[in-house]
């Protein structure tokens, strides 16, 4: 077994520490969503708090790790009577990104509930996590489907399997913590809601703190075991504290004052429902009896709402993280009362390093990582650097867009653009099992078992049925896609201020492409070259940021752009295949410099048109005389046009029916 590092040997990071300890305290508080680049010790920090937490007393045997004290009624291993049972560490349950939904919540052997009328229930993570931590590493890429289970669980404290009238339901509380990496895709917000505290983590800037991050990574790595009992002590401390604050919790006091401070702030940052004040107060309590008083102090609330708060005002992914300090500080001043937060907080209370080696330096803003450097995407290119090149434009606001979708049925991953073939979604027919069934289509196993029950021998009032009979349903649902934009970011796209518009087209795209959960790429042409300013990835709002620093200027290359999104889509086939893509250039249609520009562009564009990607053109010409020439690129590539105007008018509504009209 791996010894994990030791909790207390993390050097920074205080306010991931803080977060991980006050939901040991306080499971209650609803777990913790850490976001930041990587390397910066995410999931060192959950392994090592699991060896921090007391061990559990469960009934001996039981699957579901009941209380002895306390069993589940309900539990599917028992009645258990009350007693004496053994005592073993707690979990640390990991669940990977590619799990199922079976792996996740436990299955039922349909097979024999069918034809032995046994209900045969094989627990999953969720009852292996009870009473422990839940670690979900890049929780972003986890699909939807199991995030709305996961998160269910842990806001009932039970998991509910339920298949073809079959249900079982056992206990699931546990201490639930996500790590993710912004650049590689956002939680939409109602997860992040469901998320009791979130905390920002960055890497050290300070030499000093790297060089301790260095020279202690490294005396790990050469002796775990020695390493870690050279913190026994600290580690025993901290351990002990977290006992002595749960025991302390129920006893803390959180009064009115400290009440209407909570209510106060989260309706001056605007955050939505109740759940925020609920888990403020709940994070207050706990930071009370972390540093071991029996009152909540202004202090604590200042401290739970840096927690609870920031990713609850966020309304859409390209809003930047983080909280207001100044305004938190008037609210709180406002609503002071009797003035308990006069008092000096307790030295060993929040911030203090509860227990842990001091912090060696200042501690990172902790912002997402998401932003590009200055000037990504938007230098000049190699003999396209032109005198009349201008700065970047800031976007238009965006506007809901109306949806563009690839025509066909396809194979994809769970989103919400186009038609495929899921997991989830309406029944469309049935087909036999290959490998373990999962979803179960009764009427036309039943169809299949109907005509052998006199040759098996049938004389009861049930059918028999074996496993040859068994039919998987078949289902359609939505998919995500790659939606790939090709941005025209020549000196023509300058004139008249229209940049402003077309990035403004784009955000609001980008916007759409982020609720559907696609893949977005960006892709830019300008001087004499074009630009892959983003790879496909996940994450729109590092498009956006890219984006809103590109400036334009210099010729047309029209061709090079559609070549290089050419060369884009065929790479990224052999990284993900299943996944189909949508093609949005954005452009007045004009082709200029080189030799023959407008033809090369015509036979870069016929070369979508023969592999049948879905594409639109966004046209952005404007003035009293148009030349049609986006028209004209848009039959080449086989897709349709849509002016700027109507986009933004939301007039998009027959392009899905223009796409497919022209892929029948």
């Amino acid at each position: 077994m791996t010894t994990p590092f030791p909790f207390t040997a993390l050097v920074g990071q205080d306010d991931l520490r803080l977060a991980l300890l006050l939901n040991a305290v306080s499971p209650a508080v609803g777990g913790v969503l850490v976001r930041g680049e990587k390397g910066t010790a995410k999931s060192t920090a959950v392994r090592a708090l699991s060896a921090l937490l007391p061990e559990v007393p469960v009934v001996a045997g039981c699957r579901f790790s009941c209380d002895p004290a306390k069993p589940d009624p309900a539990c599917p291993d028992g009645p258990h009577e009350a007693g004496n049972g053994v005592e073993r560490p707690a979990r640390m349950v990991e669940l990977p990104v590619g799990a199922s939904e079976d792996r996740l919540v436990g299955s039922l052997d349909i097979e024999r509930a069918l034809a032995e009328g046994v209900k045969s229930f094989e627990p999953g993570l969720l009852a292996d996590a009870h009473r422990g931590i839940l670690y979900v590493d890049e929780v972003n890429l986890l699909h939807d489907h199991l995030v709305d289970l996961l998160l269910d669980a842990a806001a009932m404290g039970a998991s509910y399997v339920e298949r073809e009238g079959v249900s079982v339901r056992h206990a699931s509380k546990f201490l639930l913590v996500g790590t993710m990496n912004p650049e590689e895709g956002e939680l939409r917000p109602q997860l992040l809601d469901r998320f009791g505290l979130t905390v920002e983590v960055a890497a050290s800037r300070e030499p000093d703190q790297r060089v301790e991050v260095v020279r202690r990574r490294l005396a790990y790595d050469d002796d775990p075991g020695g390493f870690t009992a050279r913190w026994a002590d600290e580690e025993a401390a901290v351990r002990q504290r977290i006992v002595g604050a749960r025991e302390l919790l129920p006893s803390v006091r959180l009064g009115d004052g400290a009440l209407r401070q909570i209510a106060a702030t989260c309706a001056a940052f605007e955050v939505d429902g109740m759940r925020a004040d609920i888990v403020m107060a709940r994070t207050a309590t706990a930071l009370a009896a972390w540093a071991g008083r029996t009152e909540v102090l202004a202090e604590d609330v200042r401290q739970a709402a840096l927690l609870a708060l920031p990713h609850r005002r966020r309304r859409n992914p390209f809003d930047a993280p983080g909280l207001d300090e100044d305004k938190l500080d008037e609210t709180l001043e406002e609503f002071s009362g009797d003035g308990e937060g006069d008092e000096d907080p307790d030295p060993d209370g929040p911030g203090g390093g509860g227990g842990q080696p001091p912090s060696e330096g200042p501690q990172d803003d902790g912002s997402s990582g998401a932003q590009p450097e200055a000037g990504d995407g938007g230098e000049p290119q190699a003999g396209g650097a032109g005198a009349g090149e201008q700065s970047a434009v800031r976007a238009a606001e965006p506007f809901r867009t109306k949806v563009l979708s690839v025509p066909g049925l396809g194979d994809g991953v769970a989103g919400r653009r186009s038609r495929a073939r899921t997991e989830h979604g309406r029944t469309t027919g049935a087909r036999r099992p290959r490998g373990a069934l999962t979803k179960l289509h009764l009427a036309a196993t039943m169809q299949a078992a109907a005509p052998h029950q006199r040759a098996r021998g049938r004389s009861g009032p049930g059918l028999v049925v074996r496993r040859d009979d068994l039919r998987q349903a078949t289902r359609e649902g939505r998919e995500g896609n790659l939606v790939l934009f090709v941005v025209d970011a020549s000196g023509s796209m300058a004139a008249r201020q229209r940049m402003s518009a077309v990035k403004g087209a784009v955000l609001s795209l980008l916007l759409d492409a982020y609720q559907r959960r696609d893949k977005v790429g960006l892709v830019t042409f300008r001087g004499s070259a074009a630009d892959v300013a983003l790879p496909p990835t996940s994450s729109v709002d590092a498009a956006a940021a890219r984006l809103e620093t590109l400036p334009t200027g210099g010729r047309t290359p029209l061709a090079a752009g559609l070549l290089k999104a050419h060369d884009v889509l065929r790479v990224e086939r052999l990284r993900d295949p299943a996944r189909r893509a949508l093609v949005v250039v954005v452009t007045d249609g004009r082709a200029t410099g080189g030799p023959e520009p407008v033809a090369l562009a015509s036979r870069a564009a016929r070369l979508f048109a023969a592999e049948g990607v879905a594409s639109v053109v966004v046209d952005c010409e404007s003035g009293p005389v148009r030349l049609g020439l986006a028209g004209q690129l848009a039959g080449e590539l086989g897709g349709t046009a849509v002016t700027l105007d109507e986009l933004r008018a939301d007039s998009i509504a027959g392009l899905v029916k223009d796409v497919q009209r022209r892929a029948a």
